[in-house]
């Protein structure tokens, strides 16, 4: 048995992994505030087992809980491959520093970063006797600065690394599980409106994003997921690497 486990999955990027994974007939573990129900119809269309969690991933403390309750699902005996996608995230607060506030700052390190290193330490605890294949959401942000992304583009870097360094101890312990990071490019999602809809003064690459949505430059979800899928299933996975969808369309 097989159970995959996905944040962000209510909608965009974790919506479109969590279809084809169904697709798959692996059994769904869901984690956001909100569900889909359009989801959950699909899963039960294809007769496959969905669990969602309402979780809100910038506290910890219901991260924590909920994970307690998911590690206990996928420790039984019966599950051999467990797959888990960091893919929840924020690009707010888009401002310049000096001008954020800390409760802001807060929530953007939770999100895109405690919360991914806590449920993967939580996840190698308990579950090291299954297949393990942990995937980080990452952007080209986190290696590079962008001026108004200083939150979104310091823990996209601090996921990286952290990333990288799991791996190296996974391997220097001779461990099976793998970690790695995927980098998915400019999508056609919510988190790109909010992007187009902040000013120049904040956000001084505006106009581009701007540029991307008005050509016909942003990806669709469906083809990213695709990408990603395919890596997690049928690829062998080098451990602690950052992999961009670009290179594997091509």
């Amino acid at each position: 048995m097989k159970y995959a486990i996905i944040t962000g999955a209510s909608r965009g990027l974790g919506e479109s992994i969590s279809k084809l994974l169904i697709e798959e007939g692996i059994h769904i573990l869901t984690v956001s505030r909100s569900e889909s129900d359009e989801l959950k119809q699909f899963a039960k269309e294809q007769g496959t087992s969905y669990h969602h969690f309402s979780c809100d991933l910038s506290n910890v403390e219901e991260v924590q809980e909920s994970f307690s309750v998911i590690l206990e699902i996928v420790k039984q005996p019966i599950v051999e491959n467990v797959y888990l996608i960091n893919n929840a995230g924020m690009v707010d607060p888009i401002d310049t520093a000096g001008n954020m506030k800390a409760s802001q700052l807060q929530k953007s390190v939770n999100v895109n970063l405690l919360a991914p290193m806590i449920i993967t330490n939580m996840l190698l605890e308990s579950a090291n006797r299954n297949n393990v294949i942990i995937a980080n959401i990452t952007s080209g942000a986190g290696s590079r600065a962008v001026h108004g992304w200083s939150a979104y583009s310091s823990t996209k870097a601090g996921l990286n690394m952290f990333t990288e360094t799991v791996a190296l101890e996974l391997n220097n312990h001779k461990r099976r599980e793998r970690i790695f990071a995927f980098s998915p490019g400019v999508m056609d999602t919510e988190m790109q409106g909010v992007i187009r809809s902040a000013n120049k003064e904040a956000f001084a690459d505006v106009d581009q994003f701007k540029q991307f949505k008005e050509k016909g430059m942003l990806r669709s979800t469906e083809t990213v997921a695709t990408a990603l899928v395919e890596l997690l299933l049928n690829k062998e996975i080098e451990n602690g690497k950052i992999y961009h969808v670009s290179d594997l369309l091509s």
